[in-house]
């Protein structure tokens, strides 16, 4: 694939029938479980997970999402996600960026950023990031900016 910047995290998906639309492709709500999804596995591969969220009442929700569709997926499709962590300021704010591509061909689908902000679970309310998320999701962070 020709990512947008070097190292992602990604994640394989197929296309089901229960993906597709009135239009005959990938409903746009559907791209955005696949976005969480991916940052969800990228962020346990980083070491935090729902049982260390929990444990530490801290937790990292979407405040924004920026979607550029693209092009579209259909059935059967066999795509690609890829995400990196593309900036943070160790309080309470985090950037992800997401490339979308299918396998097929390459062609890229989708690019999209999400920015995170660390609320505490019990309250709801934004709070400070605790010290093993700054270590952890330090580990993951890409130095360059995408265009």
């Amino acid at each position: 694939m020709n990512w947008d910047l070097h190292n992602p995290h990604t994640l394989d998906i197929l296309v089901r029938a229960e993906d597709i639309d009135e239009l005959g492709h990938a409903n746009n709500t559907v791209y955005v479980r696949w976005l969480e999804r991916c940052a969800w596995e990228h962020s346990m591969s980083l070491g935090l997970g729902l049982a260390q969220y929990r444990e530490l009442d801290r937790a990292m929700a979407v405040l924004r999402h920026e979607i550029d569709y693209l092009a579209a997926a259909y059935e059967g499709d066999e795509l690609v996600m890829a995400t990196w962590i593309i900036h943070w300021d160790k309080k309470l704010r985090m950037t992800r960026h997401f490339q979308l591509c299918r396998k097929s061909d390459g062609v890229t689908l989708l690019r999209a950023r999400t920015t995170f902000v660390c609320i505490e679970l019990s309250t709801g309310r934004p709070k400070r990031m605790p010290e093993v998320f700054i270590e952890q999701y330090g580990k993951g962070l890409t130095q360059a900016s995408p265009e």
